[in-house]
Parts: C-alpha cells; structure tokens; sequence
C-alpha cells in the first residue's frame, strides 16, 4: 500500500495540526479513526436519485468505489448531487432545466471539493447531463479523478423485438396518427424499461459513456455493462483503487484531456452515430482544460471518420449488444489500427490508448460493429453545417438517413408547444422544413431537447419527408433529418430569427452546408426590423443561467474556463 504525504494534499487544510481539532472532531463522528483521518480523501460523488432508473443502481456502486479507495489507502467521502433526467422532463417546461443541471452538476461537485479540500474524486453518473457534468469538474478541479458510468438499462421485449423509451416515444405519434391503439401502447409502455440503467440505445447517456473511455477519464470496458450486472461493482472498486494509484503518480485529469483526446472522444461519437449533444458536451469539457475544441472543430472529426457501430435508433442494437460484442475497447481497437485515434494519449490506467489496447483482437463474427475497413458508411453518423443559416454552425444527426439532402418552406413555430401542437394535429405538409427557435440557450433559456417532437412525427411516419431545424437541441434518440445547435439563436437576434414561413431553405448534409434563399439585402431588412423578445424568467435559477451562458458553438459554458484561471484548485 502506498504512503501518502499529506502535507502536500489539499486536505491537509482540514486535517493537520493542532488548529484543525474540531475539524478532526467531525470526522471522528461519522466513524473515522485517528488513522483515517491521516490518509488522502477521496471525494465519491454519484448522480443518485429516484428521478428516473439512469440514477437508482449508482448509490450502490459507490459503496464498491468506497471499497476500492480504502484498499488503496486513502479514505473515501461520499456526496451526491443533482440530476434532471431528459426522459421525464421531456416535452414540456421541465426541460429548460435540463441542460442548466449540467453546469450544477459540475459546480456542486466542485463547491462540495472545495469546500471540504478533498485530494481526488471518483465520480459515477447515469443520465445524460451528469456524465459530462462530473467530467468538467474533474478537469475544472484537476485533482486526480476516475470516471465511472452506471451502466445501461436492459432492453425491453415488445411482440418478439428488443424496444427502449425511444419506441414509446414514437409510439406517441402513431398513436396520434390512428397506427396505435390505445391499448397496444399501454401494452409497450409498460415493457419498454424493465430494469435499472440509462436509455439503452446509443443516446447521449451512452453516447458520453463511450466519450469517457475514449477520452481516458474511464478503466476500459467500465462504459459497457449494463447497470443491473453485478459485475459493474467490479468496475467501481478498481476505479476507486486507480484513483489512489493517479495520486501516487501525480496523473491529473488536464494530463489526460488534451486535444488529442479530444479528438479521440469525438472519433468515437461519429463511429457509433452518437448523439449530437457530444457537439455540445466536448467542447464545455475542452473549456475547462483551455484547449480550443469548439462544435466546428468537432465536426471535422466527425467528417472524416467512419461509421461503424450499428446501434440505435438509427441502427439495430442496444448498448447491452455493443458490450456482449467487445464494448468500447474494441471499437478503439479497430479505430486505432485504421489510424483514426492517437495512441499516445495517458488514461486513467496509467498507460497510454496504445498500452490499453494492446492485447484486443477485433472480432468479425459479432454483427455490431463493424471493422474499419468494412464502415456501414465512410463518413460519421453525425455532420457538422455551416451557411447564411447558421454562421456559427449547426449539427445534424445522419445515421440511418437515406437521403443527406433537404429543400423544403419553413413552417416557423417561436416555441416547442406551438410546434408539438400542429404535429398532433398534422398542420404541416410533406416537403416542409419546421422551425423551432426562441429555444437556445439563452431564448430557452435552457436549449431544450427536441425528442417528443421530433418522435411524433417520425411515429406518423414523416420522419424523412420533412426537416426540422432549431436553435435547441435534440435526444441522442432523436431520427430523422434534424438540424440543431443552429447559431447564433435567434434570442440574440441569429438568422433563424429572421426567418418567415414559406421562406426556402437548403440543407446538404454532404456538403455540410444549411442556407435559406435570402439576399444579403434582405436578411439586413429583417435585421432592422427585429426585436428582441422578453423572457418569461425575471428570477430564480433559469434567469440567472441566460445571463451567463455562452453560445452554443462553444459548449454553452457559464464560465471563462482555464484559460482565466489564476490559481489551480490541486495545488492549493
């Protein structure tokens, strides 16, 4: 066992010498020993909650991580933290909260870290915000970290087929469409999550599970199993005993997220046709280690990378299928050996993507991924746009597509309920391209996710004879030809603001560009004319996110990041 010289650790603030009696006293309260007290603390942050089941299997494998930090020789302090889960807030107001939760994650895990000087931190997370969430508080604190996901939720079974949430959210459309009865979709709701665990396709919970592997926050194959297997304790308890050996070899999270890394967790995005949340998500976690690696620069990987994983919703299998075939470290495998990912980068194993990799063979007899030399398509399941449109970017999901070109008349809707009104009630023809704006992340505030729409009318069978586009964002379990992430918003005065219904609107997926037929003239004219709209939020916590969130090109930060660091918190 490793010996630790506290004198040196951030928790030497709140243990060492004869002025920090009282505080040794509390430790002593809740069971510590004089000897515990002397040894490194270690932060275990989970997103537990009863919210929805992405979060109720993490308290227990905190306990495993606790096992694993004592083994180790430091002394575990375990803390939970908020999560809004997507699939509950979805489709009405709730889901303004969902995207700000992610900077509370993160700031609460740093305020508690803070606040108690502890010297790492493990944390585990099971919904989709809260992955990226502790992922930018370890990197934001710089205290040797492991990141450990809580694992996916088993299929359901529905008429003989594997089914997830995302079928009853398209069930909801089919049903409104008269293609459902109501008692057939009782039927499958009542199947569709039968356990524990995260959304079970590639949505943004595995989607970001996949980035923690890839990025080296994460022990290899830690992403894969699903959240009822007992085996994910095993992984808890090495993750809390890795930690211990990061503060041995002084390995911090900013040794390991550097650009490359970057690069490799959004190589793995596109190869599994991820959810276009990572275009927001890696560049907030680029942010807090003061590398640039913004939603365009996320979308040249993604341009250049090959599709491999054939997961849903816009292929056949489920996250359980990806890790009985292999799990992340060989779709890493096959990705290095075609030279998409840098081998050179440290992991939280100690060893490089190289080292981790070494002893993997890809296997070509399972059916869900796909070796590079044989894509399901050359380019990524996910497509960077720039044009008169979007100046500052948008992103499109195309995994699955089949046609990667959209010419259509916008149908302009200023909210989310306005738009979700007229697809319930069909007010939209084949050929148009429905707009939804006023929802970034300041006009949200909150840039809500799309899902309940964006469902609805792929489950009445429109899924690709019309486009949406919005200044918002979408599920990772969001199909069909959907573009977001569209900036600047038109809360702060961006094109799509400017935008009229039946105005014609060009959207090539091939060429990654996204245009309405508009004259320079012209958009100037509507410009002058433009007012910006009043916020429903004066107060409270969703006013406060709009006055300091940054676009979301950039992530959609609340703050300067590293590069306006004056003082490292690991070195206090």
């Amino acid at each position: 066992m490793a010996k630790f010289n506290k004198k040196k650790l951030p928790s030497r603030h709140t243990s060492l010498g004869p002025d920090r009696a009282p505080h040794r006293s509390f430790y002593y309260a809740m069971g510590e020993t004089e000897k515990d007290v002397l040894k490194p603390f270690v932060g275990v942050v989970s997103t537990w909650n009863e919210a929805a089941p992405c979060n109720i299997a993490l308290m227990r494998q905190a306990q495993s991580v606790k096992k694993g930090v004592r083994a180790n020789g430091g002394t575990p302090r375990e803390f939970c933290t908020i999560t809004v889960t997507d699939g509950i807030a979805m489709g009405h107001e709730g889901m303004k909260s969902s995207l700000i939760s992610r900077e509370v994650i993160a700031d609460s895990s740093e305020l508690t870290v803070r606040g108690h000087c502890y010297d790492a931190l493990v944390g585990i997370a099971g919904c989709d915000k809260s992955l990226p969430g502790l992922m930018m508080s370890m990197v934001r604190l710089n205290v040797p970290s492991v990141f450990i996901y809580g694992g996916s939720i088993l299929p359901g079974t529905y008429k003989g087929k594997d089914v997830t949430v995302v079928d009853v959210f398209e069930a909801v459309g089919k049903h409104s469409s008269g293609q459902m009865s109501a008692a057939e979709l009782r039927k499958l709701e009542l199947v569709a999550c039968p356990s524990a665990g995260a959304c079970g396709g590639q949505f943004t919970a595995n989607t970001m599970a996949c980035v923690s592997e890839a990025i080296g926050l994460a022990l290899p194959y830690s992403a894969g199993t699903p959240a009822p297997y007992e085996e994910r304790d095993k992984y808890a308890k090495e993750s809390g005993k890795m930690v211990m050996n990061l503060l041995q070899r002084k390995i911090k999270p900013r040794d390991i997220v550097t650009r490359k890394a970057l690069e490799n967790a959004a190589t793995v995005v596109a190869a599994t046709g991820g959810s276009t949340n990572a275009g927001l998500h890696l560049p907030a976690i680029a942010n807090e280690a003061g590398i640039k690696f913004d939603l365009m620069d996320v979308a040249k990987i993604f341009k250049r990378t090959p599709y491999l994983a054939d997961l849903k919703p816009g292929g056949k299998y489920v996250a359980k299928d990806m890790w009985l075939a292999g799990g992340v470290p060989m779709l890493l495998k096959t990705l290095y050996e075609g030279g998409y990912i840098h081998g050179d980068c440290m992991t939280v194993t100690g060893k490089t993507m190289k080292e981790n990799l070494k002893g993997i063979k890809f296997n070509p007899k399972q059916k869900v991924m796909r070796s590079y030399k044989n894509p399901l398509s050359p380019t990524g399941g996910v497509v960077g746009l720039k044009g008169n449109l979007a100046p500052e970017g948008a992103i499109v999901k195309v995994a699955g597509l089949k046609k990667l070109q959209f010419t259509g008349k916008a149908r302009c809707f200023d909210n989310e309920e306005s738009a979700m009104k007229a697809v319930q009630s069909r007010k939209y023809n084949d050929g148009d391209v429905i707009i939804i704006r006023y929802e970034g992340p300041v006009g949200g505030p909150g840039m809500r996710e799309m899902l309940s729409t964006t469902s609805a009318i792929y489950g009445q069978g429109k899924g690709e004879k019309v486009a949406l586009i919005t200044d918002g964002r979408f599920s990772g379990a969001t199909r069909g030809f959907c573009v977001g992430h569209v900036g600047p918003e038109a809360a702060l005065g961006g094109p799509i603001g400017l935008l009229r219904t039946g105005d014609i609107i060009d959207i090539d997926a091939k060429k990654g560009t996204i245009n309405v037929r508009l004259s320079k003239k012209e958009m100037a004219a509507r410009k002058r004319k433009w007012k910006a709209r009043k916020s429903d939020f004066g107060s409270g916590t969703l006013w406060k996110y709009a006055q300091t969130v940054g676009p979301a090109y950039l992530g959609a930060p609340t703050h300067p990041g590293k590069k306006k660091e004056v003082k490292d918190y690991s070195e206090i």
